[in-house]
């Protein structure tokens, strides 16, 4: 079988693509400090060999990795891991509910406004790479559960179709603190039942349908309603008053 058709084709069957496997596993190595800062990646054909893919499926993996900002490429040089700094964002940890809303009520700020340029703006990689994530929470949601990397792979992917960096950037800097909030929801929609998580997959599609039909002001709207009932479903009727 051709190694990039299979790649594509695994992320309905409940497990990983193989490109997202190479990914983590380099990722794994680059936080270790396997691969130290500016040092250069092992050539495409040895990381072939190496990790057992093809250098289709390396490449997927290796341009994840681009997209993350943990690798660089070098025009005939090669791949080299990213010099690391300190963020250029930076929020204080999620330490009490009042966060966990405060974290919601910038959400609906920034990720709708994200949705209706990403409407305006998107490629079909964006698209793809929605859909790889929408496979994920599918597939999550028939085996009633919630996979809170998938959801927030789909918000990111979401902002990158802004081509506005600071959506994404802003984005990854919140990533801790948006997982507290979709752990907690999660856990709320497992509880009450597969109707509930079909519910919030059914919000999902419908923030992808309008994006993919280029509607910008539905996808606005339906990225704001999604939000805002995350968080009624996790607040209930308990919203706390953050008047100072």
């Amino acid at each position: 079988m051709d190694q990039h058709k299979q790649d594509s084709s695994t992320g309905r069957s409940g497990r990983p693509p193989l490109s997202e496997k190479v990914y983590t596993t380099l990722k794994t190595r680059i936080n270790r400090g396997e691969y130290g800062s500016n040092e250069k990646l092992p050539a495409e054909k040895d990381l072939s060999v190496q990790l057992g893919v093809s250098r289709p499926v390396l490449r997927l993996a290796l341009e994840h990795l681009r997209d993350e900002g943990l690798i660089v490429s070098r025009q005939g040089a090669g791949n080299f891991v990213r010099v690391r700094r300190e963020p250029a964002l930076g929020y204080t940890p999620v330490e009490t509910i009042a966060d966990i809303q405060r974290c919601y009520e910038f959400r609906l700020t920034v990720e709708v406004e994200a949705a209706g340029l990403a409407a305006l703006r998107r490629n079909d990689a964006v698209l793809a790479e929605m859909m790889q994530a929408l496979d994920l929470l599918s597939d999550a949601t028939g085996s009633r559960l919630h996979r809170e990397d998938a959801d927030f792979a789909f918000h990111l992917a979401i902002a990158r179709g802004s081509n506005n960096q600071y959506y994404a950037e802003t984005l990854k800097a919140l990533r801790d603190h948006i997982y507290v909030g979709m752990k907690m929801h999660g856990d709320a929609l497992m509880s009450d039942g597969a109707a509930a998580l079909e519910h919030v997959l059914g919000e999902h599609r419908g923030i992808y349908e309008a994006i993919e039909a280029r509607d910008a002001a539905r996808a606005s709207a339906v990225m704001r309603q999604h939000i805002t009932n995350s968080r009624e479903r996790l607040f209930g009727g308990g919203m706390l008053d953050l008047s100072m």
